[in-house]
């Protein structure tokens, strides 16, 4: 029947290998960036601010598909069904959509270049670029050595945040370094969970993840000082002036931080179980960056 050419349990795999919903990860600090930039200048810039998402989405896309390719290589993917290489068979075809896709993703930060005639932000995107590549490609491998956390932080965080502000203002802005601390530690988060369940791979593979080099009960219990630390900084922000009032909004959030966190004390050394976390980090990650804009956007008004 051509109604059934691709089984449910196929089509569960496909949609784990794509992760729809990590691609939040992309967009977020380019809200924030936006968001504070209106706040601040009263101007938004459409045209500038959509082709920055789609070309961020783009440069994810080549980052995930890049590192299943790498992870290929070393054998850490050996048992992950819905790695895109293992579900195609095609490492070489992934490659080069991948390099597609970073290719695509450079084009709009070079027409958002051309519209300035500033390569600022072209500069920043790079080195966004380049760390990514060392965090994962040879000979390199910086994720291997438990430093993925911390390029995570400042590519998604001060870099993409600092770059989406710029492509709106042309200018610089401590506030938006501040709401990018905070952008960056809740990113890091969903790969610091993607580790839990992984600790026999990791070791199998070499890869000294923090989780690895913690222990799961260690990693369980920095997850909730390491997350709840952004509502501090939240608070800490308003009470010194540097964001508005209206960013307590973020607090809303709450509820979905509360819910990874006893998730993972619970199940830390149960891989079936603890495996879905970052899904609940991602859901702690888009809600609190939403509202956080949201309420630099109404501050505006």
């Amino acid at each position: 029947m051509t109604t059934k050419l691709i089984e449910y349990p196929n089509t569960k795999l496909w949609m784990a290998a794509i992760k729809p919903p990590m691609y939040s990860v992309a967009i977020m600090p380019i809200w924030i960036g936006g968001a504070v930039a209106f706040a601040e200048t009263k101007y938004f810039h459409p045209a500038v601010f959509s082709t920055f998402v789609a070309a961020a989405v783009f440069i994810l896309a080549w980052e995930n598909l890049s590192n299943d390719v790498f992870d290929s290589e070393t054998g850490i993917d050996k048992n992950k069904a819905h790695s895109l290489v293992n579900l195609t068979g095609n490492k070489t075809f992934i490659f080069w959509l991948g390099n597609l896709f970073l290719v695509l993703g450079l084009l709009g930060i070079l027409s958002i270049a051309w519209w300035q005639q500033d390569l600022t932000v072209v500069g920043i995107i790079l080195l966004c670029c380049v760390l990514g590549y060392m965090y994962q490609g040879p000979p390199f491998r910086l994720g291997y050595q438990g430093l993925g956390e911390v390029i995570c932080f400042f590519c998604f965080g001060p870099l993409a945040v600092t770059a989406a502000y710029y492509s709106q203002t042309q200018s610089w802005s401590w506030t938006s370094l501040a709401a990018s601390v905070i952008v960056g530690i809740v990113t890091s988060l969903i790969l610091f969970c993607s580790h839990f369940h992984q600790v026999k791979d990791d070791l199998a593979a070499g890869k000294r993840s923090p989780i690895v080099r913690l222990g799961t009960q260690k990693s369980a219990q920095l997850l909730l000082w390491v997350g709840g630390s952004i509502y501090i900084l939240a608070l800490l922000f308003v009470l010194l002036g540097i964001f508005p009032t209206w960013t307590l909004l973020s607090l809303i959030s709450l509820p979905y931080a509360l819910k990874l966190f006893r998730h993972v004390w619970e199940y830390h050394n149960q891989p079936e179980k603890v495996s879905n976390c970052k899904f609940l980090a991602v859901e702690m990650h888009f809600w609190s960056s939403l509202l956080l804009g949201l309420g630099f956007i109404l501050a505006a008004s």
